[in-house]
């Protein structure tokens, strides 16, 4: 084993509850929205890329609406994450710290553009990671910026840590 590729949510830390904040303040503004997003509905989308968050979460929204709502969503949320953060793991940076002092660390997550770099800003972690990729920057699914990362950064015998069935999944796209 040469590094580790970490995923990001509910793997290094759980951001739902300011996720929630972010979200549920955005849909008031949508009259063709007239609940609340709770823990439950998030945690039913962890590990999914945006477009099929949106599906999931507004299902009875017309395509365009849909879009439009999440990315009001996704900004809002990014400027949350950076001034709230998020719950990290019990002893996260300890065993980052530790692990970054024989490997080398990357991070690999199906989010947006931003969020990443949210989750450094706020809890100062990025000197830890050598690098990072989301399908947010590259448009790929998280198996294919999983090759990116090795690929990008010559790694030879990464292993890949992450929490959800499509993570495994992701793992085993490896080329």
């Amino acid at each position: 084993m040469d590094s580790i590729i970490f995923d990001l949510d509910g793997t290094i830390w759980d951001p739902i509850d300011t996720v929630l904040d972010a979200w549920n303040g955005c849909i008031k503004k949508h009259s063709q929205i007239n609940r609340e997003l709770t823990r439950t509905d998030f945690e039913g989308t962890m590990g999914l890329q945006v477009h099929d968050i949106s599906e999931k979460l507004f299902p009875h929204l017309a395509e365009e609406v849909r879009d439009q709502v999440m990315q009001e969503c996704l900004n809002t949320e990014e400027h949350y994450l950076k001034k709230q953060g998020g719950r990290l793991f019990h002893k996260v940076e300890d065993v980052l710290s530790v692990l970054s002092k024989k490997y080398k660390l990357y991070i690999v997550s199906n989010c947006q553009d931003g969020y990443i770099e949210s989750f450094y800003e706020f809890h100062n972690l990025g000197e830890y990671f050598s690098d990072f990729e989301n399908p947010g920057r590259t448009g790929l699914s998280k198996g294919e910026n999983i090759n990116l990362i090795i690929e990008r950064n010559n790694l030879t015998n990464p292993i890949y840590i992450g929490d959800t069935e499509g993570d495994l999944k992701a793992s085993r796209y490896v080329k």
